[in-house]
């Protein structure tokens, strides 16, 4: 895989025993791990960093910067804070001393391998931590990690999706004249229609009024791949191939958007306690003792993204194009730095993913379209094909591409140069 890629940043909460062998073919070049101060700290001033040096080193040598959350808090002190979602932050003066002398020791083991910190996980769900107290938390932390590493990557709030929250947390760095501790939001998001972008468009509103400086991201988003009882988009008839595709319309529609973001997650998560259950966002199956059972559809989906979309592309905005449908159509241009050559991505977007591949006829008027060799690409499924001639045609200058097929996953029309092709081995 490319060391140039960068537009998916994984999620992941793994043993590297677990999955490691299936991180590095993805293509994606950064994964967030949680830090996990309670299980580093399980008795008072000492820590046990080998389960996540095993996992850090192991990330570094597979080309995947890891991005360390500092949470959650630690029973192990009175006053502490919770252990899981949408329990409190650490509020003693002891714990919160011993949560600083974890994140100075933290910082300084990782950063030669580190240069992206996010500090806590959703602390506006539950209502449990008001966002002023959130804010004392963050500076606090912020300015021991700047102190450690003076030129570190610091995003705040992975937000639940209350930007009511972020306002009065922003509002609360202003007060302080704190603003330049934070790099960038992050915001999770699990819309039932993947394109559905709302929230990322209400927080850039909101940031733009604090800082022109402070960028959003989406920290956290997936689709589960079977009927979900616990976590987000629980109580949906979902399946792996709806999985795969709302996990590739979702990616798309954030680069589409100059949206970084961050796919939830590369693993089936076993939850217990309150949360008992499969969480099934994994691009990977899980065993009943949690060991991989093997790639979904949405893990091949996604290596097709990563394999296309690296740094040697940009977008091109506002490409023109006219389609003879009435669908509510996605559609977004790319070009290769280099050369110039087009990858042009479209998919119908205005319904939540279904199971039925059933694909409808497309003409599509491209004024700025420059083909010489045209291709066909299903992202879902890899297969590319060339596009017949007498399905390309010039009218008055604009390309015109009759009968294309598209539904309601991503499909691409590229220039054959633009994408790697693996011919298929027809004795296999």
């Amino acid at each position: 895989f490319s060391s140039r890629r960068r537009h998916t940043r994984w999620n992941c909460d793994w043993s590297s025993d677990v999955c490691s062998s299936d991180l590095g073919p993805l293509g994606a070049k950064r994964a967030r791990v949680q830090a996990g101060w309670a299980k580093t700290e399980t008795e008072k001033g000492a820590y046990r960093w080998d389960w996540l040096d095993e996992i850090v080193s192991d990330m570094v040598a597979q080309g995947v910067r890891p991005w360390l959350q500092t949470s959650y808090g630690n029973p192990t002190y009175e006053g502490g804070g919770g252990t899981g979602l949408g329990d409190g932050i650490p509020k003693s003066p002891e714990a919160l001393a011993a949560w600083d002398a974890w994140v100075q020791a933290l910082v300084r083991r990782y950063k030669d391998r580190v240069t992206e910190w996010e500090v806590w996980n959703e602390p506006d769900l539950g209502g449990a931590v008001p966002p002023e107290d959130y804010a004392g938390l963050f500076i606090r932390t912020a300015q021991i990690i700047r102190r450690e590493q003076p030129d570190a990557y610091i995003d705040a709030l992975a937000l639940a999706g209350n930007t009511t929250y972020a306002e009065r947390f922003l509002r609360c760095l202003q007060q302080q004249d704190k603003l330049h501790l934070v790099s960038a939001i992050t915001i999770h998001g699990y819309p039932q229609n993947p394109d559905n972008l709302g929230n990322i468009d209400k927080l850039r509103s909101i940031v733009a009024r604090f800082s022109a400086s402070i960028d959003v991201r989406q920290g956290e988003t997936g689709a589960p791949s079977a009927p979900a009882t616990v976590g987000a988009l629980a109580g949906h008839s979902w399946t792996e191939l709806t999985q795969a595709k709302w996990d590739l319309r979702r990616m798309l529609a954030h680069l589409g958007r100059d949206v970084p973001f961050s796919l939830f997650s590369i693993v089936d998560m076993h939850y217990k306690g309150r949360m008992n259950g499969i969480n099934s966002k994994g691009l990977l199956r899980t065993n009943p003792d949690k060991t991989v059972a093997g790639p979904k559809p949405a893990y091949s989906a996604v290596q097709n993204v990563t394999a296309i979309f690296d740094n040697s592309v940009e977008r091109v905005p506002d490409y023109p194009c006219t389609a003879s449908v009435t669908n509510k159509m996605a559609f977004y241009a790319y070009r290769k730095k280099s050369s110039g050559s087009q990858i042009l991505t479209m998919w119908f977007n205005g319904n939540v993913p279904h199971d039925s591949n059933a694909t409808t006829p497309v003409t599509l008027t491209l004024p700025a379209g420059k083909f010489s060799e045209p291709v066909y690409a299903d992202l879902r499924t890899g297969l590319v094909s060339a596009i017949p001639g007498a399905n390309v045609s010039n009218d008055g200058g604009a390309v015109v591409f009759r009968d294309i097929p598209v539904y309601d996953s991503p499909v691409l029309i590229a220039e054959k140069s633009a994408i790697p092709i693996v011919p298929i081995d027809a004795s296999e």
